[in-house]
């Protein structure tokens, strides 16, 4: 019998060698393992007393700083602690699954934080095909998100739309909805164009889902065949191409 995709995917987590980089109470590293050095190619004598979010991409410090502070309002319980953020890395085009813990001392003192991830490039993403006019990142084959505790790899052909949400991308599928650390910016330039069109500035919506094209005055909305029948904003900028697909351009 098939094993389960979502225990396949635990199984492979469990092989994974973490990254790991400790962090004294100011978020500067002090320590590093070679899996960490490998990966963010970098030697830990070179970034030893950096603040940590020096290692990342500048577009994505917003969300490590938004984990650090989170990890302080969850009053050293580790039950409380923010759920892994899964985060796509441009060293280059990493995708890392990063779970950040608040570490404490004699007397309930902060004593740092440690930082792990895993690197699910490989079980989530392919080489985009090679175009030297217009070269393009790496491109998603599962959608890593997060519900009920556990991290979940989702058939990209199954989800009918995605919405930004504060830090979060909000996933759905017809009857199920999931969070997602990719913004819609990573994501638009990750996943396939002639499958996925970003509508709006906060709605990206799977194509082969789209059924109808309404105009209620000047504001056009794509219908969607899910089971509530969704309607989807789409902006001014993008009726021409939505309209194309509707051949009414």
């Amino acid at each position: 019998m098939a094993e389960p995709p979502m225990q396949s995917f635990e199984h492979k987590l469990q092989q994974f060698d973490p990254g790991v980089i400790w962090l004294d109470d100011d978020n500067q590293v002090t320590a590093m393992n070679a899996v960490a050095s490998r990966i963010l190619g970098v030697r830990p004598g070179e970034v030893l007393g950096q603040e940590v979010l020096q290692l990342h991409p500048e577009k994505s410090r917003g969300k490590i700083a938004w984990l650090l502070e989170s990890t302080h309002a969850a009053d050293g319980c580790p039950v409380k602690s923010p759920p892994p953020m899964t985060m796509m890395i441009n060293i280059p085009d990493r995708v890392l699954l990063i779970k950040l813990s608040r570490m404490y001392g004699p007397e309930g003192r902060a004593a740092g934080a440690c930082l792990v991830f895993y690197d699910l490039t490989e079980v989530t993403s392919r080489e985009a095909p090679r175009d030297p006019v217009a070269p393009r990142p790496r491109q998603l084959l599962k959608l890593p998100v997060y519900k009920n505790q556990r991290v979940v790899l989702l058939n990209l052909e199954q989800v009918v739309r995605m919405r930004a949400e504060g830090h979060y991308t909000e996933v759905f599928q017809d009857g199920e909805h999931f969070l997602c650390n990719l913004s819609l910016a990573d994501l638009e330039g990750r996943l396939d164009p002639t499958r996925f069109m970003r509508v709006h500035r906060s709605h990206m919506v799977n194509l082969h889902f789209a059924v109808a094209l309404e105009k209620e005055g000047e504001q056009y909305q794509l219908v969607l065949q899910d089971r509530n029948e969704t309607r989807i904003p789409v902006s001014r900028g993008n009726a021409p191409r939505v309209r194309a697909l509707f051949g009414l351009a």
